[in-house]
């Protein structure tokens, strides 16, 4: 069976070595590079896995910089999820923190994982969104328990 991550409409090099990692999670890291230079106005993102663990960093981000803004995310994530609990509002769709000089967003990929973008000010929110709801889709329909594994541990070395 082939993944839904690998398709003929995606190319499957990047900027970036990937060694060792699977089709499934190179392309995956593809996506996020993509989705972070191709979106404007995004500055970096990141990929949050239910366990509030960083899977995946932007070319564009450092790793001390990846961990901090996925703690941030995980814990907003974590308080959406308690209000959505205490007032049955469903499931995750997106966070939006409007700030001075920029953005915080975070939507729902898959599994309880997430994605992280911060987003200048002059940002397109609609525009933000709707490539992040994109990558979601393209990403989350491949994102098995076995790749979210192989994403962390590819991000903890």
């Amino acid at each position: 069976m082939t993944s839904p991550l690998l398709h003929d409409n995606v190319p499957h090099t990047t900027n970036r070595d990937f060694p060792g990692l699977s089709p499934e999670a190179k392309t995956f890291n593809w996506l996020l590079d993509a989705f972070t230079t191709n979106t404007a106005g995004v500055r970096e993102a990141i990929a949050v896995s239910s366990d509030g663990l960083l899977m995946a960093v932007s070319a564009n981000n450092d790793r001390p910089n990846a961990e901090r803004l996925a703690a941030v995310v995980s814990g907003m994530t974590s308080m959406a999820a308690g209000a959505a609990n205490w007032y049955r509002l469903g499931m995750l769709n997106r966070i939006i923190i409007d700030m001075t000089d920029g953005y915080l967003l975070i939507t729902a990929i898959s599994s309880g994982s997430v994605l992280g973008v911060v987003a200048e000010p002059s940002a397109n929110l609609g525009t933000v969104a709707y490539e992040m709801t994109l990558f979601s889709t393209r990403a989350g329909s491949a994102l098995t328990p076995q790749l979210i594994v192989e994403l962390k541990n590819s991000v903890q070395g």
